[in-house]
């Protein structure tokens, strides 16, 4: 069961995360579904679903005058072990099955996970890159800065499966908290490379260059969703769990760069 003497501090972390949460749109507009009761969701998700999930999130508000969705986005090992410790959310989407294993473990899952996407890793270097890095083999070149997320989060444990597969010997220059901070430091030219999913590429415009690399076919990544236990909205956190699942979430995964599971 949810440690839930934990929900307080818990709640301070949220409030003062900036970086990580925030709320998508005004819930004013639009009709649909919506009973006109109001309430907050919060979703849990993984930084790689920052774009997908924040343009489903004003689709839901949309249809359902009053309800506002609070996003807590970050890795999703951090994000696992929030919950576990009882931080209060109604809705878990997490980058690989390994961290909702975490949730499910602890019985702090409200049945069984679905898995709703799959993302693979490319290597991101600065737009203007003078092209030393045309292969994931190329990381492991003497004086190369890379950067890597932690060993822990989803992005660091693919990384390590597509270095293994390529037998690339990499030591990053750093290793981040999750996939943005990589990408962050990429597109601010403070390292010549890092490993990051095709869809955080995609989200960064022109900012960085992704390279495609065949050994990301074995570092793909699952992301699965769940509704937590206890959700202080269950039934918000159902509803948006359908719609993530649905046409529309679909077609925002899609666009995003996600591939179908």
């Amino acid at each position: 069961m949810r440690t839930w003497i934990a929900i307080a501090a818990a709640a301070t972390l949220l409030g003062t995360g900036a970086a990580g949460c925030g709320e998508v749109g005004d819930g004013a507009s639009g009709t649909g579904g919506g009973d006109g009761d109001g309430g907050t969701l919060t979703v849990f998700a993984a930084a790689s679903l920052t774009e997908a999930f924040t343009a489903l999130g004003a689709t839901f508000e949309r249809g359902r005058p009053g309800v506002k969705v609070r996003f807590n986005f970050g890795g999703s090992s951090t994000l696992a072990q929030q919950i576990t410790q009882g931080a209060p959310a109604d809705v878990f989407a997490s980058a690989s099955p390994a961290t909702m294993q975490t949730v499910t473990d602890a019985g702090d899952a409200s049945g069984a996970p679905r898995v709703f996407a799959r993302n693979r890793l490319v290597i991101a270097v600065p737009k203007d890159y003078p092209g030393k890095v045309s292969t994931v083999r190329d990381l492991s070149r003497p004086g190369l800065k890379v950067v890597l997320c932690a060993a822990q989060v989803p992005c660091g444990a693919a990384a390590a499966k597509a270095l293994g597969a390529a037998g690339a010997e990499v030591e990053p220059v750093s290793r981040e908290k999750d996939v943005k901070a990589v990408l962050t430091k990429v597109g601010l030219g403070e390292a010549d490379a890092g490993l990051v999913y095709r869809t955080d590429v995609r989200a960064a415009g022109d900012r960085v260059r992704g390279i495609e690399f065949p050994e990301a076919a074995q570092a793909v990544n699952d992301y699965p969703i769940a509704e937590v236990a206890e959700a202080p909205q269950g039934a918000l956190a159902k509803e948006f769990i359908r719609l993530v699942l649905g046409p529309q979430g679909r077609t925002a995964l899609d666009r995003a760069g996600f591939e179908a599971p």
